[in-house]
């Protein structure tokens, strides 16, 4: 919400939500909850303060499980490092950002990432039909542990995700292997 209201040029309305994801964040005390309230707060902030922000957003949640909003706020600062015209900072943001993307096999934001890189000069790769067939290292994880014989809600309390989650990327997975069920999927991890 915070992201959206800042890119619909509502800051009043992401001020608001800043404030309270902040009260949240430091009564959780986590480097998740911490990392999201920096993130959040480095979208309204201006110049050295913005930077700092978006420093301690990638340091916290770069010690957190949850690689996603890490992705994220490289995003973000890459983003926030072209627009102050540091196209070679944000080369390494914008990077990191669209390696973790393409391996979460998050198309879009891959796709947003993609076209910032551009922006600065660097050219990054589209997934190719040799890479489609791949398991992301989310697939493959997930996979292994089927595998090992875990439940879907074991594996999505194993890795701070959803059963919803940890079931679309078996899918994928099925789809990958040309397999249609758990005991195939365990033989062909073997």
């Amino acid at each position: 919400m915070i992201e959206a209201a800042v890119r619909a040029g509502t800051p009043e309305l992401a001020a608001g939500a800043c404030s309270r994801l902040a009260e949240m964040a430091r009564a959780s005390g986590t480097d998740w909850a911490l990392g999201v309230a920096a993130r959040s707060d480095a979208l309204l902030a201006e110049d050295q303060r913005a930077e700092e922000l978006y420093v301690e957003a990638v340091d916290r949640l770069g010690r957190s499980r949850i690689a996603v909003d890490l992705a994220r706020a490289h995003l973000l600062y890459g983003e926030w490092l072209r627009r102050q015209r540091r196209r070679i900072d944000a080369r390494g943001q914008l990077r990191t950002a669209h390696d973790l993307f393409s391996n979460f096999g998050m198309e879009a934001f891959g796709e947003r990432t993609r076209v910032e890189l551009e922006a600065t000069g660097e050219h990054a790769g589209k997934r190719t039909v040799d890479t489609l067939g791949q398991l992301t290292p989310q697939e493959a994880q997930i996979s292994r542990l089927v595998a090992q014989g875990n439940t879907t809600r074991e594996i999505a309390a194993q890795l701070f995700i959803s059963p919803s989650t940890v079931e679309y990327h078996l899918r994928k997975a099925f789809r990958k292997l040309g397999v249609k069920s758990r005991t195939q999927l365990a033989r062909r991890m073997v």
